[in-house]
């Protein structure tokens, strides 16, 4: 492509997004038309689910992670020391 071809697509990407109208999106169209025939009921607002048990601190989470990357590096650095080369 020419640079010629950039600055008209330029110019036609600046005139399209200049436009006074937009055409909605197929998808805000179909919904436009299902919610005429059928509007959607409102929904209550719902506050954050109850957990089940009771949450870990980070420190605790942290450790876990930090625990299980030693014992992959030990178990690693043990598989190698025991390969005879």
């Amino acid at each position: 492509m020419s640079e010629q071809d950039d600055v008209e697509r330029e110019f036609d990407v600046r005139w399209a997004d200049n436009a006074e109208h937009k055409e909605p999106s197929a998808r805000a169209r179909m919904l436009a038309a299902r919610w005429k025939e059928n509007p959607p009921e409102p929904v209550p607002f719902r506050g954050e689910p109850e957990h089940s048990g009771p949450r870990r601190s980070s420190w605790v989470s942290t450790a876990i992670v930090l625990g299980c990357v030693a014992a992959v590096i030990l178990l690693l650095g043990y598989a190698n020391f025991r390969t005879p080369y």
